[in-house]
């Protein structure tokens, strides 16, 4: 999809290669939901996959994401360009899907197959020159576009587009016109056909007593000899031309402009084979005029698929790029229209003890594709900083712990691709991955039970992570009794504060936001340079606010909740009785 070998232009990566990314797991992408948001995008499974292939592939370099963050602007700024660039790399995707570009050389190389590839040719030059004129005339300010502004400017000129494009207009022929070509042949001092070169494709064909005439007429005196190899139009053959003036030809081309700044036309002479060579030029000539216009042809074909076929391909390369930015765009319109809020994340400047987020009135994306008014979303805010690395979320039962929790992944991953945030502000110093610890399904803790499962995933995931990933908990180690839970979860926060690594714990464990202190000071003892916070999710009244709040843990609420739930409270134990 992205240009993986350095050449061409990618508005994902300045650079153009995918190196120095990292993949979200199958199980992240789940875990945050990214899979289903890619499908409220596009209804075509093949967009999806393109919009999830470059969403999943994080990368932490600050220049890469500030790259991304202003092309996504430049392309959602100008709604009219970005409609007609897809329109137009459209035209050359199905050019090269199903044109005579994907055609092996060694299918025939007839006349008729080199006016069509001519025909072809033409047309991709005009969507090139497109290309330039959509960029040109669009208010374009990131260096991605503008990049690639220079990059289909230097296809053109590089590789003589205006002159070729000129060249094939004067051939005056198409496939639907074609009837006959004039072909040069030079003989060798025995008469026999040595070299033939393509002179003029013409509308209107020979007579074969015409050509007898003609032939007779030429050489009956010697003084009808050409003194040279140019042709000055005045034989008998009737080719055809629009206006009925004189045939349009392409002969002399060694004194010519486009022989001499060209290589396509360098190309146009064909070598007869040694078995021709020795065939007397009356008898064959059919036969040896056949074989080397094919071969002619056959050459020429070559050097325009030199000439086109890698800037054809490296501009399809981007029609991917371009999608992704585009469905997001139209998305982020949608929802715009219906009154959500996103903003264009700012990327903070990286310190040892500095800010890594600063998010304001921000919700999870997801909530909008599922609420009818956008004044149902309940928006939150939230910082990381060296005082706040790893937050222990606790709060009421379906208080919105896990949308919060999902909501952060979102937002990192949705700023490192360059796209619009759901939030009033969002600053941060970007990620090198995201790691999630989600309860696993049944059928994956057979070999291992449920909390061997749970630690065994969980050292594999803290083995990957780094002082710059953000990990993400939810409700680990909470499938054994308190006690063993505790003694685990109190390990994994101290090892985790340890490597400084970004984190939002969310735990039914109050025990252990509530010892919040204790596990501070222990962790600067061990060299920890950064601290963890207690975060809830308010409840007011037994009723559910969906905000959070850093603050000391609210006690037993989650157990209240649990037993109102299934009806093992006093008073409902005793009013069922009663009943």
């Amino acid at each position: 999809m992205i240009n993986n070998n350095g050449k061409g232009v990618s508005i994902v990566f300045p650079d153009g290669c995918y190196d120095g990314c990292r993949v979200l797991s199958e199980s992240a992408i789940h875990d945050l939901g990214l899979d289903s948001v890619c499908r409220k995008l596009s209804d075509k499974v093949q967009e999806q996959n393109l919009i999830l292939d470059v969403m999943s592939r994080i990368c932490a370099d600050p220049e890469v994401v500030r790259y991304r963050l202003d092309v996504f602007e430049d392309i959602y700024n100008n709604p009219a360009f970005r409609e007609r660039m897809l329109e137009i790399l459209d035209k050359i995707d199905f050019l090269r899907d199903y044109g005579s570009f994907r055609r092996d050389n060694e299918e025939t190389s007839g006349t008729w197959d080199l006016v069509h590839r001519l025909e072809e040719i033409r047309d991709y030059i005009g969507y090139v020159e497109a290309l330039q004129d959509c960029l040109g005339k669009a208010d374009l300010k990131s260096k991605g576009l503008k990049d690639l502004m220079a990059y289909i400017s230097g296809i053109y000129e590089d590789n003589g587009f205006k002159e070729l494009k000129q060249d094939i207009n004067n051939l005056k022929a198409s496939t639907s016109n074609l009837k006959s070509v004039t072909v040069g042949i030079n003989l060798n001092e025995r008469f026999e056909a040595k070299e033939i070169g393509l002179i003029s494709i013409n509308g209107k064909p020979f007579t074969k007593s015409s050509v007898l005439e003609n032939f007779t007429s030429r050489i009956a005196g010697r003084d009808n000899l050409n003194p040279d190899a140019s042709w000055d139009g005045s034989s008998r053959f009737q080719p055809f031309t629009p206006d009925g003036s004189a045939v349009d030809r392409l002969a002399g081309m060694a004194k010519t402009k486009m022989m001499l700044q060209s290589p396509i036309f360098a190309m146009t002479l064909a070598h007869v084979s040694d078995n021709d060579m020795d065939r007397e030029v009356t008898r064959h000539m059919d036969r040896v005029s056949d074989h080397m216009l094919s071969k002619t042809v056959k050459n020429l074909k070559e050097v325009l698929n030199k000439y086109v076929g890698l800037s054809i391909m490296n501009i399809t390369a981007l029609i991917p790029e371009f999608l992704y930015y585009v469905r997001w765009a139209e998305y982020i319109k949608r929802h715009r229209d219906n009154g959500f809020v996103f903003c264009k994340a700012k990327l903070l400047p990286a310190s040892e003890n500095g800010a890594r987020m600063h998010a304001k009135g921000f919700y999870n994306l997801k909530l909008a594709d599922f609420v009818e008014k956008a004044d149902q979303i309940v928006e939150n805010d939230l910082d990381f900083d060296a005082e706040r690395n790893l937050y222990l979320l606790t709060g009421a039962n379906r208080g919105g712990k896990t949308t919060i929790t999902q909501a952060v992944g979102l937002l990192h991953v949705l700023a490192q691709g360059g796209i619009f945030v759901p939030a009033a502000q969002f600053g941060f110093t970007p990620v090198d991955c995201i790691f999630t610890h989600y309860p696993a399904d049944e059928d994956k803790t057979l070999d291992y039970g449920r909390l061997g499962e749970e630690c065994k995933r969980f050292k594999e995931l803290f083995g990957q992570c780094t002082s710059e990933s953000l990990l993400l908990l939810n409700e680990t180690f909470s499938t054994t009794s308190f006690e063993e839970g505790f003694f685990i979860a109190k390990d994994a926060v101290r090892a985790i504060l340890k490597k400084g690594t970004r984190c939002i714990y969310n735990t039914h464990m109050h025990k252990l936001a509530a010892d919040i202190d204790s596990l501070n000071a222990e962790s600067a003892s061990e060299g920890a340079r950064v601290k963890a916070s207690s975060l809830v999710a308010l409840s007011d009244g037994g009723q559910r606010s969906f905000k959070v709040k850093v603050a000391p843990p609210q006690g037993m609420s989650y157990a209240r909740d649990i037993a109102q739930k299934y009806g093992v409270t006093y008073e409902m134990l005793l009013g069922g009785e009663k009943g």
